[in-house]
């Protein structure tokens, strides 16, 4: 079986911003636009793109665009830490990766 190598550590300069798949929970305390927002199972929550990513994202920049107004739930997601080793990990070995990545200028 072969193995895959695990992602190099979290920093900005290189951060898929994988986290930006995940379901983001919002309060109405976050203050976040009803037009970024939608409800999945009675809970408000960021929404998606028509590819996946969090409609927040700048995909040009792989940063998220409302990153001083963001939700409680992004401010406490620590870059770095055990979850985000996780998701990462996760989305090198393929698991649940159904949105693919494209970055400007990449052709393919």
């Amino acid at each position: 079986m072969a193995t895959v190598a695990a992602p190099a550590k979290a920093e900005c300069s290189s951060c898929d911003a994988v986290c930006c798949r995940l379901l983001v929970m919002v309060e109405p305390e976050d203050g976040i636009a009803p037009h970024l927002t939608t409800e999945v199972g009675g809970m408000l929550v960021m929404a998606r793109g028509e590819d996946g990513w969090c409609v927040a994202m700048d995909a040009s920049r792989m940063r998220c665009s409302i990153y001083d107004a963001r939700p409680d739930t992004c401010r406490r997601f620590h870059m770095g830490g055990p979850y985000c080793e996780a998701v990462r990990e996760d989305y090198a070995r393929g698991i649940d990766r159904t949105i693919p990545l494209h970055l400007s200028g990449e052709t393919g």
